[in-house]
């Protein structure tokens, strides 16, 4: 299998935050948490997230060590609660949070 390059596993990352912006877009808490396709679109998106910042070399997140990579490769983790569930607040935490300042630090690579 060969490696896929790093910017495109960086775009690989800013795609899937732009999906996750759209599919959420003015959406409050109470939309988003009664909308089980809208949180399978943004988990799936997070996973992707999370696949892309693991196959970054190691070399590179040392270079850019500024970025939490632990915590983005995490996202996968994270949004796990119990046996197959999700945590539809830890979802909404990321997304009104955590995205936003992972897509500036992106747009500085």
């Amino acid at each position: 299998m060969s490696e896929r390059p790093v910017n495109l596993l960086l775009d690989d990352i800013r795609d899937s935050i732009d999906r996750i912006e759209q599919y959420t877009e003015a959406m409050s808490f109470e939309t988003f948490a009664s909308d089980q396709k809208s949180i399978d679109a943004v988990a799936r998106n997070l996973r992707i997230i999370g696949e892309a910042a693991s196959r970054l070399p190691d070399d590179f997140k040392e270079e850019h060590s500024g970025l939490e990579w632990q915590k983005i490769v995490g996202l996968r983790h994270r949004i796990v609660h119990d046996y197959f569930g999700i945590d539809i607040e830890i979802i909404w935490h990321i997304l009104s949070k955590d995205l936003p300042e992972l897509r500036q630090n992106l747009s500085q690579l």
